[in-house]
């Protein structure tokens, strides 16, 4: 089957298949990816807004609260780049369909959850269906626009995540306080059930180039980052020389050492090396790292701040974290719209700065009895700075890989951001641990301070990083 792209005409935006004579309208096709999008981003910070009500219903550990987050975005970024080599060879439609029945059936699993473990498992489970989803949709977004509009676009699929981000906290925080935070995971299966059959009759099947699969390279890939992940989480508690989490740490680092030897020697490489050659792209997936590292870090702890510290309700965190929140659902679009014609660096170093400012002043006024007002500039600030970098990284992948490269290149991407967000939460707990607890509002504080200002440098850095981005990939990679 050839796929074709019906752009003769400027005014009607379709997707047309050859061989079925059909045409999707570019709205419905931005519906149905956007919906399990939404999906998937909402309920990884529904959770992180709902952690201290779990906390105290299950009995967990700081360790089990990172693992609540950790084994999502673990599973997630481990299978990133097997489900879109999956789809590349099976379709991406049937992969980006079967992705979203795994999620639905893993939060049931998540809801159903009456130990800490258990919902570390469900969670696990649930991620898996999550690398199915997140990455595909925006290959199959960006396959079904013209080109002039798939900046657009992009940026539209950024704001629909960013409509995420906004909501989560809020309707967590609602059906936490209304119902319980089982209903978190609950409220996946009616949105689900009504996802499934319009994407499967809205988007259009396709496939990309057919390559084995390396499962030795998943392997020692998965395990190499749980090990140091898990060697990171630990480390505070048991101590950074305690034998088992020395072995950790250096196991997994063998184990990456390993998977990157492996992939330079196989012929059918998970990651292959030459997706790091351009430098628009090796720079665009150590910037989503860090950026992952140092905002998805500090929203741990920051997330809790409002219950832990200052006694309020689940749904009134989410309230008040809306300045941040909903911020990247306004600027991606924009950002999305005018990527082009500023270029990606200046968008990318402004948020970065942006966000790096942003977490400097919130380490450095962040009190137990702080009033709630010095927190909303740079809440604002925040945000604003998210929705222009995640916007514009993702439009750098997308024009800096090859159309046969499209899937592979958001795997990557999205692996990277995600072992990022697992980094960042394991290691300014840890910096957290070092200096506070739980046990009352001061020691909570302690704690945070010091592990914002390292999330806050983190950014800064990558701020820099970005200045070495070419201006305009596009042209660069037409030249």
């Amino acid at each position: 089957m050839t796929r074709t792209i019906d752009s003769g005409d400027d005014s009607a935006d379709t997707v047309a298949v050859t061989g079925k004579g059909t045409s999707k309208p570019l709205g419905a096709v931005i519906v149905a990816v956007g919906v399990p999008v939404f999906m998937v981003t909402l309920d990884n910070l529904v959770v992180t807004n709902a952690l201290p009500v779990i906390k105290a219903e299950l009995g967990a550990s700081l360790a089990d609260l990172q693992w609540f987050v950790n084994a999502y975005t673990l599973s997630f970024a481990s299978l990133l780049l097997t489900a879109s080599a999956i789809g590349d060879r099976v379709g991406r439609k049937r992969m980006f369909l079967g992705g979203l029945a795994l999620f639905m059936v893993a939060s049931v699993a998540c809801a159903l959850a009456t130990e800490p473990w258990m919902l570390i498992a469900a969670r696990a489970l649930e991620g898996a269906g999550g690398a199915a989803v997140m990455p595909l949709s925006l290959t199959l977004l960006a396959a079904a626009v013209p080109d002039r509009l798939r900046s657009a676009a992009i940026g539209i699929w950024g704001g629909i995540t960013g409509v995420g981000i906004a909501l989560g906290p809020v309707i967590g925080g609602a059906v936490v306080d209304g119902l319980s935070w089982q209903w978190i995971f609950w409220i996946n299966i009616p949105v689900g059930l009504v996802a499934l059959p319009f994407c499967a009759a809205v988007l259009t099947e396709s496939r990309g180039v057919a390559r084995r699969l390396d499962l030795l390279g998943l392997l020692l890939s998965a395990g190499g980052v749980l090990a140091v992940v898990w060697g990171v989480i630990h480390g505070a508690d048991d101590g950074w020389t305690s034998r088992w989490v020395l072995s950790a740490l250096i196991g997994g680092t063998a184990l990456l050492v390993g998977f990157v030897a492996w992939e330079r020697s196989t012929t059918s490489p998970m990651l292959p090396l030459r997706m790091f050659e351009s430098r628009a792209l090796s720079l665009s997936y150590l910037i989503s790292f860090g950026f992952s590292v140092g905002v998805f870090g500090s929203i741990f702890l920051l997330a809790q701040f409002f219950q832990v510290v200052q006694g309020d309700s689940p749904f009134e965190a989410g309230l008040r974290t809306l300045p941040w929140t909903l911020a990247p659902m306004v600027v991606s679009p924009i950002a999305g719209l005018i990527v082009d014609r500023v270029g990606p660096r200046v968008l990318i170093a402004s948020g970065l700065a942006f966000l790096a400012v942003a977490l400097g002043w919130l380490a450095a006024v962040t009190e137990p009895d702080s009033p709630y007002s010095i927190f909303v500039v740079p809440f604002v600030l925040a945000g604003t700075g998210m929705g222009l970098a995640f916007a514009a990284t993702a439009t750098i992948v997308m024009d800096s890989a090859k159309p046969v490269d499209h899937g592979m290149a958001s795997g990557i991407s999205s692996t990277v951001r995600e072992v990022g967000v697992a980094m960042g939460v394991a290691s300014l707990a840890s910096v957290f641990a070092s200096y506070g607890s739980y046990g009352a509002p001061r020691d909570y504080v302690d704690g945070l301070t010091p592990a914002v200002w390292v999330g806050a440098g983190v950014v800064a850095v990558t701020a820099v990083v970005a200045l070495f981005l070419p201006r305009f990939t596009k042209q660069i990679d037409e030249a």
